[in-house]
């Protein structure tokens, strides 16, 4: 038996990284006025003189995903490996060892699994067009104080994403194993 939630993701293209980072510090700003932090997941990206997508920003709720994956990944990281499967996190890249690459193989899978193929490009297509982007996944009854939270973004994508946590972790550990018996 599954157990879906369904939260909102929003994508927003900005032309310049302090704009990302500006929006993205006011998201989080909103989640610990609301003292809803069980239910935010962000991460700021920005692309490099190559069109390379960096994860140079990310909040993920240890409490919700921090039994899938002690490298601190969650939602929004599996979806932008998902968008952008040679993207970095900080300095290294993504899938650094095989467990690793496994595991964040099967949070991306679950991630993109989650949306629609409709929404899933048109927020890869988006992400693609700015210098910087933002994404938010997000409960949905708080979505218009994010929407409003991301005010400099210069388009603002909105889709849904249905999320089985448990499914999730059960799929994440199966693939750390039977990698680690290889």
């Amino acid at each position: 038996m599954s157990d879906y939630v369904t939260m909102t993701v929003y994508g927003a293209v900005y032309d310049s990284l302090d704009a990302a980072e500006s929006d993205y510090d006011l998201v989080k700003a909103l989640y610990h006025d609301l003292d809803l932090m069980d239910t935010f997941d962000a991460a700021v990206l920005r692309k490099n003189e190559r069109g390379k997508v960096k994860i140079v920003k990310k909040h993920e709720q240890p409490t919700r995903d921090g039994a899938w994956l002690g490298a601190g990944w969650g939602l929004t990281t599996g979806l932008v490996a998902a968008l952008f499967p040679a993207a970095a996190v900080g300095t290294g890249l993504l899938a650094m060892t095989t467990g690793a690459g496994a595991a964040l193989g099967a949070l991306a899978g679950h991630a993109a699994g989650g949306m629609s193929r409709h929404d899933l490009k048109e927020l890869g297509e988006g992400l693609d067009v700015g210098q910087a982007g933002l994404i938010v996944i997000a409960a949905t009854d708080v979505g218009a104080r994010v929407e409003e939270a991301m005010k400099a973004a210069g388009k603002l994508f909105k889709g849904q994403i249905k999320v089985d946590h448990k499914a999730i972790e059960k799929e994440i550990k199966e693939e750390v194993k039977e990698t680690s018996n290889v």
